[in-house]
């Protein structure tokens, strides 16, 4: 490696023009007497003047107690060095030059080492990439030396940083040696652009690649484990056919909703419905949790928050990712991800595919088998090609089948709820797949982004009744259609004082039920009151197509105020067509209600946000928004009369405000965000005489709460994550309009009270690995008249293994105390309840190893 030394500090204003080739023997002057060293002479191949060479890759990281910064080089060309000083900020101006990355064409990290506050890598025109490294107190000093991988800046800040060799109380390490590798900022595009997840202002969650891994998170159920005010719960252990999930407060307890609460989006494609959510998440980069009504940067409005899935991009060079494990109950997993370059630094794929299987973990007396068992194969493809830096275009498809056994309930009060007795083994079929086309322009002087998306979801149930005596079946045959069509136009990611977005946005969504049917046994006709045996079926198509605007603008007045404000413009346009009958077991039918065709609604609403954000130093932030939120009205199909068959649309209004900072170089972190919801005509979900989901109807719906998060690096190896949630959700003038009870100040159901997330995990230089996890929950009610309900509990996992350089062995305990709970509960028959149980205790090993 040859140096290319500037080892004086550069001062304000100074100009340094550096030229890859001087004549032997001579000395370059610089301004202030300033010199270069005759090895900087030395260059191994001069660029040639109209050249453009292309940097594929920026890499940060701390060697020696100084940082580097990598400009990876496409081709064994040296670049040239223009340099220029602001302030007590470091710019390299490289002619000749442009960005050509992966992720897009700029790179930005902030506080990368004690005394740096951050480091920027842009494209500054066509022609040329502009460095820029700015400094706590002054500028720092600057070396460059070359390597065969590229140009490398050495920096080290005006002020040293602390000697690490000896940590103190008051100050801690910056960075140890055994994660010289690792970025202390998270960066992340909840708001359609890149930035630390420190200065995102709203209550955020971030999952990291590595935390992902060690956490073993892999599913939607598992995010909202790791996340203060969220809960995904399966309808019942191992095959579940539904699953509830609850984001401060507001659930998707009402299936027959025309649009969910929260918006789930895998790499761009919007994932909806309870049915269609039991999916796993392989190969993955990061996971984002936007919490509060997201309406002004993302396509599909979502009152509750957002969960932004994003998977791992093609590499340009080899990789190879090998997992494996066995368990309890015969679970067994497998999973490979390969990725490599097609055409250097234009054309890289990524391949990716997971088996997950489980043997039933509920015991059948009567038929004398385990029941309830899991098989789920899952595939992802990605294409990524960069024909110009400035361009970017992917094609991912995603694909997931389950082939899961019997959901199996048992009763609440049950001595041994994993031991039934039922005459039925029933089945939960699942099949999904996705394709998504992402075309990106990233300009000097705007970005443009193009989101095409389908998604089929296809689901199968049969479903016993779960007690002695066969009297009666569900079931259930449906199957979804989304197409989307996103376009965003937006500043470039450069812009400081103004910032803005402008996107138009397309949903065509075709809900088809084939088949949602109760089949009564001559016993089951006589229990349910139902005239005589045979099939009550109802079949239902369900369009909406919707049509929205949206944009934000971000302007700072003053270096530390931002102010911002978004507005969205939503119609939707739903139409249904519906018919119920009753099948006779002799095969005769008869239509008890009239067939519905071309029933139509239209819903449309403005939907603003507000906020401003103020950052008094480096390390503190506040932020404060109004935003409202919204889901359009919509048919409920299994209702039979027309003053029942429609619900209203729902608007809220969320107060938020929040504080974010960070300690110790960022060794520290600690985030606190307070909100309040009004919720007008909430979307109810209610049973009818027999403990039937049936109807729909609106509530008001009151939401106060707060997220507190922390995460702390104490020492070199030991890794702290803990958040708590805590949310008082009620209903608010709400009386059963078919019953009359006044449920008013009742809580929300599938809102716990408290949920609180704790992980310790070490790692040590010598390949020890140890994780420890804590997640609890408070009082949980699971119907609006609070009859049934979950007691707090708290589960335990453990993790520990050893790691070599490419391969890392694991035993893992979950639910190591064996904690009984339950994750649903209906008044069914009733007063008994009907219960879905979490997971009994699992043990395991697992393998893994990348090349």
């Amino acid at each position: 490696m040859k140096k290319r030394n500037l080892s004086a500090y550069l001062c304000l204003t100074t100009i340094i023009s550096v030229l890859p080739v001087a004549p032997a023997h001579s000395t370059i002057k610089i301004a202030n007497s300033l010199q270069l060293a005759p090895s900087m002479r030395e260059a191994k191949l001069a660029q040639q003047p109209n050249q453009v060479l292309e940097v594929v890759g920026v890499r940060v990281q701390i060697v020696d107690q100084k940082l580097e910064i990598l400009l990876e080089n496409s081709t064994s060309q040296q670049l040239q060095i223009a340099n220029n000083s602001e302030g007590n900020k470091f710019i390299a101006d490289i002619p000749n030059a442009q960005l050509r990355l992966p992720s897009g064409n700029s790179f930005r990290q902030e506080k990368p080492f004690a005394g740096i506050t951050e480091v920027v890598v842009i494209n500054q025109d066509a022609n040329s990439i502009r460095v820029m490294i700015t400094g706590e107190v002054d500028i720092p000093q600057v070396e460059l030396d070359d390597s065969d991988e590229g140009l490398i800046f050495v920096v080290s800040p005006t002020t040293p940083p602390p000697d690490t060799s000896q940590p103190s109380s008051e100050t801690p390490p910056t960075q140890p040696s055994s994660e010289a590798n690792e970025p202390i900022e998270l960066v992340v595009t909840a708001q359609k652009r890149p930035e630390a997840s420190q200065d995102v202002p709203l209550s955020l969650t971030v999952i990291s690649q590595p935390e992902l891994t060690d956490g073993q998170i892999n599913s939607l159920q598992a995010i909202a484990n790791n996340t203060p005010n969220f809960t995904f719960l399966p309808t019942t252990a191992g095959s579940a056919d539904f699953s509830y999930y609850s984001l401060r407060g507001l659930n998707n307890f009402n299936f027959l909703a025309s649009q969910d609460t929260i918006g789930f989006y895998v790499d761009d494609v919007p994932f909806d419905y309870g049915g269609f959510l039991d999916v796993a998440l392989i190969d993955l980069e990061r996971v984002e949790v936007l919490r509060g009504p997201q309406s002004t940067l993302y396509g599909r409005s979502s009152p509750a928050g957002v969960v932004n899935v994003i998977s791992r991009p093609p590499s340009n060079q080899p990789e190879i990712g090998i997992t494996a494990g066995y368990g309890s109950y015969n679970s067994r997993e497998f999973q490979l991800s390969l990725s490599d370059a097609i055409i250097p630094n234009q054309l890289s794929f990524r391949l990716a595919g997971a088996y997950n299987a489980r043997d039933g973990i509920f015991d059948n007396i009567f038929l004398d088998q385990a029941v309830g068992e899991r098989s789920q194969v899952t595939g992802r493809a990605q294409i990524l090609w960069t024909p110009a830096p400035e361009w970017n275009i992917s094609f991912n498809t995603y694909a997931s089948d389950n082939d899961n056994g019997n959901p199996t309930f048992s009763r609440q009060n049950a001595a041994e709820p994993f031991t039934i007795s039922q005459e039925v083994d029933g089945f939960n079929r699942l099949s999904t797949n996705t394709q998504a086309l992402k075309v990106s322009y990233n300009g000097n002087g705007f970005r443009a982004t193009s989101i095409t998306t389908r998604r089929f979801s296809n689901q199968n149930t049969l479903v016993g009744d779960n007690f002695p005596g066969d009297l009666l079946q569900q079931v259930i045959g449906i199957n979804s259609t989304v197409w989307s069509q996103e376009f965003r136009l937006q500043s470039p990611e450069d812009a400081e004082k103004l910032r803005w977005l402008l996107g138009g946005y397309y949903e065509s969504r075709d809900f088809k039920v084939i088949d949602d049917t109760f089949k009564y046994t001559e016993a089951g006709a006589i229990a349910f009151g139902v005239p005589a045996a045979g099939s009550d079926r109802v079949s239902a198509e369900q369009s909406r197509h919707t049509y929205a605007i949206f944009g934000q603008i971000d302007y700072k007045p003053v270096t530390p105020l931002t102010l911002f404000a978004g507005l969205r413009y939503e119609t939707a346009d739903t139409e249904l067509d519906r018919r119920r009958v009753f099948e006779n077991t002799d095969g005769s039918v008869n239509p008890p209600t009239a067939e519905v065709r071309g029933a139509t609604l239209n819903s449309d609403e403005l939907i603003p946000r507000f906020g401003l954000q103020y950052r008094f130093n480096q390390n503190v932030m506040a932020y404060a928004t109004i935003a409202k939120g919204y889901r359009p009205s919509g048919f409920n199909y299994r209702a039979d009369t027309e003053d029942t068959r429609r619900f209203q649309e729902e608007t809220s209004w969320t107060y938020e405000a929040g504080l974010k900072s960070s300690w110790f170089d960022d060794r520290l972190t600690a985030n606190l965000s307070v909100f309040q919801t009004d919720v007008d005509n909430y979307q109810v979900l209610l049973t009818d005489d027999f403990g039937f989901f049936r109807n729909v109807t609106n509530a008001n719906v009151q939401v106060t709460g707060l997220e507190f998060e922390l995460t702390a690096k104490p020492v070199p190896g030991l890794n702290l994550i803990a958040g708590i949630g805590y949310v008082d959700s009620r209903f608010k003038n709400y009386r059963n309009p078919f019953t009359g009870g006044d449920f008013s100040d009742n809580r929300v159901p599938f809102a716990p009270e408290v949920t609180c997330n704790l992980a310790v995990q070490y790692r040590s230089k010598s390949g020890i690995f140890a994780r420890a996890e804590l997640r609890g929950y408070g009082v949980t009610y699971f119907d609006d008249a609070n009859q049934v309900k979950q007691d707090p509990y708290a589960l335990v996992n453990t993790r520990i293994g050893y790691e070599g350089e490419k391969y890392g062995i694991y035993l893992y305990a979950n639910n190591l105390f064996d904690t009984r709970y339950i994750t649903s509960g209906f008044l069914f028959p009733a007063p008994n309840v009907t219960a879905g149980f979490g997971d009994p205790v699992t043990y395991g090993v697992q393998m893994r190893a990348n090349f």
